[in-house]
């Protein structure tokens, strides 16, 4: 299972300091994202994860500096979340220097959108999902009924050419039980985003299967050791 750091992007800053010698008193803080993806991938990182919030507030890439100069700095994926539903928003990203774009989960309610977006990106597209039944019953669907299950909406998007998801559980703890049955059951690549805070969570995860753990405050705060949680997930 993959370990990927996660940096979220606002102003074409990182959120959240990197500093992960804090509590020892050692090291330099930054909040520059390509220096924080550039030592993650001294580390050991095989793919980046970008969320650019700017864009997902806008609907529109916002920080595309920022990922082309992460670009200029690392040779592994750069996989972008945030403001992509489109065409041309993903061909923006793939400019910028992304190489891996996530669509956000209302891409599952417009088959057109979703169709164009991978006419563009192909397997280098993946669909963020909120697996929770909570969620996906109050998000506001334009079908005539939610769907039954988030494995039914998987199947319904693996069906129309998605083979990669990104699964939020909003800081939740991750719904083990579920993610093996997805992984079990369903060809695609399955990547769980947070809701991880300690290297037992992490080994949970690896045993249920999925591809990849994305990991943003734990790791870039230094809570969780990346060098340790690569371990966990061997």
């Amino acid at each position: 299972m993959q370990v990927i750091p996660s940096i979220d992007l606002a102003g074409g800053r990182s959120r959240v300091v990197f500093w992960p010698g804090v509590a020892a008193g050692v090291g330099v803080p930054t909040d520059r994202p390509e220096r924080i993806a550039e030592r993650f991938v001294e580390l050991g990182a095989k793919v980046i994860h970008v969320v650019d919030f700017d864009g997902a507030l806008s609907g529109r890439p916002a920080n595309l500096e920022a990922i082309g100069a992460i670009a200029s700095r690392v040779a592994v994926p750069i996989q972008l979340a945030g403001g992509l539903e489109g065409a041309d928003n993903v061909r923006l990203a793939f400019a910028a220097g992304a190489t891996r774009v996530v669509l956000a989960m209302s891409v599952a309610d417009d088959p057109a959108l979703l169709a164009d977006c991978l006419a563009v990106a192909g397997d280098w597209l993946a669909v963020g999902l909120d697996p929770r039944p909570e969620r996906l019953a109050a998000f506001p669907w334009r079908r005539p009924s939610p769907p039954a299950s988030v494995e039914q909406l998987v199947d319904e998007l693996v069906a129309r050419g998605v083979f990669r998801f990104v699964l939020s559980h909003g800081g939740a703890e991750p719904d083990v039980a579920l993610l093996s049955r997805l992984a079990g059951t369903t060809s695609a690549e399955f990547l769980v985003a947070g809701g991880v805070s300690d290297l037992d969570g992490v080994r949970r995860l690896r045993d249920a299967g999925v591809a990849g753990i994305i990991l943003g405050q734990a790791l870039l705060s230094g809570a969780l050791d990346f060098s340790q949680a690569l371990e966990a997930a061997a």
